[in-house]
C-alpha cells in the first residue's frame, strides 16, 4: 500500500481543542509530498501504518479528552491549513492567531521526509520531485514566519498591550518564542532612543510613549477575500456619518472587496479567506 499510495489518507492526526488542532501523541509517519494534489511515495520506503492510522475516526468528540474533538488530515489539507494561514497573515493589515500547531507539525514531518529521502535510491526521478515539494513548503513556511515577525516589529508596543489586557482563555496571537522575542524587540528599542537621542534631550523629553509613538495596524484598510462559507447578516458600518448601517449576506464562493474591520472575526473562524 505505501508504493501505491493506499493507506495515506489518514497519516496526519489532529486533535482540535477549544478550536485550535494540536497533535496527538501518536507515531507519525512519513508526511507525503502532495505533488498536484496528489501523495507520492518513495520507491522502497518503508512507511509505519499502524491500525489507528487506518481505521474510521469518531468525529462525535467521544477521545481520552474531554470535549475535545478528532480530525484526519491528509498531507495535502495539512499544506493548505499551512498556506491559507500565509495568506491571511499576508494581506491582514493585524498580526493574526499564532498557528503554532501547524508550523511544528509540518517542520516535524519535513525532518521526515528528508530522513526518507536519504534512504531513497540516487537518480530517482520522485526524489527530485519531493525535494521540489519540499522546498515550496519550506518557502511558505519561512514566509509565513517572516512576515509575523515583520508585524511584530512595526506594531510590538499594541502587540504587547493586547497580551497584558487579554482575558484569561483567550486566544493569544503570539506564541510562546514571538511573544520572547517582542519584549526583547521593545526593550532594546527603548535601551536604543535613550542612549541615542534622549539622554541628550532636556529632562522633560526624556521619556516616550511608545503607544502613541508607533503607528497602530490600520483595521480600516481594504482587504479582498474569497467566502468559504455562507454568512448573513454582516453589518457594514458607514463610510462617513451621512450614511447607514446596512447589512449584507456572503454567498460562498463569492469575493469581495471589504473593509477588514467588518470581516476580521471571520478571519479568524476561518469562514472566509483572504
Amino acid at each position: 500500500s505505501a508504493r501505491s499510495g493506499k493507506g495515506l489518507e489518514k497519516v496526519v492526526r489532529f486533535q482540535v481543542l477549544l478550536g485550535k488542532p494540536r497533535l496527538l501523541p501518536h507515531d507519525f509517519p512519513v508526511l507525503a509530498a502532495c505533488y498536484l494534489g496528489a501523495p507520492l511515495c518513495l520507491p522502497g520506503a518503508q512507511i509505519p501504518v499502524s491500525e489507528k492510522m487506518t481505521e474510521e475516526l469518531d468525529l462525535t468528540g467521544q477521545d481520552s479528552d474531554a470535549g475535545s474533538e478528532e480530525v484526519v488530515l491528509t498531507p495535502a489539507e495539512l499544506i493548505e491549513r499551512l498556506e491559507q494561514a500565509w495568506m491571511n497573515e499576508k494581506f491582514a493589515p493585524e498580526l493574526l492567531e499564532s498557528k503554532s500547531e501547524i508550523v511544528e507539525c509540518v517542520m516535524e514531518q519535513l525532518d521526515h521526509m528528508e530522513e526518507n529521502l536519504r534512504r531513497a535510491k540516487k537518480g530517482d526521478l520522485k526524489v527530485s520531485i519531493h525535494r521540489m515539494e519540499m522546498e515550496r513548503i519550506r518557502y511558505v513556511l519561512s514566509s509565513y514566519l517572516r512576515c509575523r515577525l515583520m508585524k511584530i516589529e512595526k506594531f510590538f508596543p499594541h502587540i504587547l498591550e493586547k497580551e497584558k489586557t487579554s482575558r484569561e482563555g483567550e486566544l493569544s496571537s503570539l506564541s510562546p518564542e514571538e511573544l520572547v522575542f517582542a519584549k526583547q524587540y521593545m526593550a532594546n528599542t527603548e535601551t536604543y532612543l535613550k542612549n541615542v537621542a534622549l539622554k541628550h534631550m532636556p529632562p522633560n523629553l526624556q521619556t516616550v510613549d511608545l503607544l502613541r509613538s508607533v503607528p497602530k495596524p490600520d483595521l480600516d484598510s481594504y482587504v479582498f477575500l474569497r467566502v468559504k462559507e455562507r454568512q448573513e447578516n454582516i453589518l457594514v458600518e458607514p463610510e462617513t456619518d451621512e450614511q447607514r448601517d446596512y447589512v449584507i449576506d456572503l454567498e460562498e464562493g463569492s469575493q469581495h472587496l471589504i473593509r477588514y474591520k467588518t470581516i476580521a472575526p471571520l478571519v479568524a473562524s476561518g469562514a472566509v479567506q483572504l
